[in-house]
């Protein structure tokens, strides 16, 4: 019962997920489907656990029946009774002797069996009843950030931690498919005048931008994203942010660009805005490198998007 429980809840968790639509805070919807097809087995496996469930129970409902039958023929034979009981009896003490043998090994056996379902439980707990936080600067505070090396990929660093400003789906090819990989994305955005970065090419966009930042200095271009003060040069920068995922959470990251805004600008951090710029670069020293900055030409703050995050497409 405990099994079909466990599946259950988990079939329910992904369920709850998809009907109030939070998917998009776990995984790329580009991949919805995964947790679909999850759901499906998960009540398949139901199904099967329930059909499992009732076989065992007829199997012992039948052998209590064929115990009480061996016993009622047993009581029948007077002549043989007093052997049958001191046969029985004899069975039943080596029953209990077994039992109070193994009784440290049983005990065991169930603690371990508790913990484990205690533990496949909680994420079923904390994923139907928790509420789930939208990510902002309040992030970026605690985890901290810095500039990957423009020379080394992510899979040449530290895969194992969140990507910040620079997307890097590197990790995910070898060096020479990776290659053949940016080169060909570098060809949808190599003749644009003007690149504006919608919710859907935005992390394509940052991506080609920042492995070929010398092809598109002085070009013009435009993208949403909320405000993060950060380590600032001075008082007029600001990076501008989307919280953003390549595949799941576990290599999701916070992704921009630092954008000069015209003096005086008075910006808080989780602030909106829609930026447009010309591309330049600047040695930020925090990272001690040189990396692409948005010289801000016009700007202006909106609402924060219905989908604050934004997704790796290919």
């Amino acid at each position: 019962m405990i099994r079909f429980l466990i599946l259950l809840g988990f079939a329910l968790m992904f369920l709850s997920i998809h009907f109030q639509g939070q998917l998009n805070k776990y995984i790329n919807m580009r991949y919805a489907y995964l947790s679909i097809s999850a759901i499906v087995i998960l009540l398949f496996l139901c199904i099967i656990e329930l059909i499992r469930m009732d076989r065992l129970e007829k199997a012992a409902k039948k052998k209590a029946e064929a115990t009480e039958l061996q016993r009622a023929e047993g009581h029948i034979c007077k002549e043989n009774h007093e052997h049958i009981h001191s046969h029985v009896h004899d069975h039943e003490s080596s029953v209990h002797i077994h039992d109070d043998f193994g009784h440290t090994h049983e005990s065991s056996s169930k603690w371990k069996r508790a913990i484990g379902y205690l533990i496949l439980a909680f994420p079923i707990f904390t994923g139907i009843f928790l509420p789930v936080s939208t990510l902002d600067s309040s992030f970026v505070k605690a985890k901290g950030f810095s500039f990957p090396s423009m020379e080394l990929s992510l899979s040449e660093q530290n895969p194992g931690v969140h990507q910040f400003l620079k997307p890097d789906s590197s990790v995910f090819f070898g060096k020479q498919g990776y290659n053949e990989f940016k080169s060909k994305e570098l060809e949808q955005f190599i003749n644009l005048s003007t690149i504006s970065l919608d919710d859907d090419s935005y992390m394509k966009g940052m991506e080609v931008i920042y492995n070929y930042p010398g092809k598109f200095m002085g070009r013009t271009i435009s993208f949403d994203g909320f405000a993060y003060k950060g380590e600032q040069v001075d008082g007029d920068h600001y990076f501008i942010f989307r919280f953003g995922f390549i595949h799941c959470a576990a290599d999701s990251g916070v992704f921009g660009m630092l954008v000069h805004f015209p003096k005086g600008t008075n910006l808080n951090d989780d602030d909106w805005v829609h930026v447009t710029g010309k591309l330049t670069s600047e040695l930020y020293q925090p990272f001690k490198q040189v990396i692409p900055v948005l010289n801000v030409t016009e700007f202006k703050k909106i609402a924060a998007p219905k989908d604050p995050y934004v997704y790796r497409l290919y």
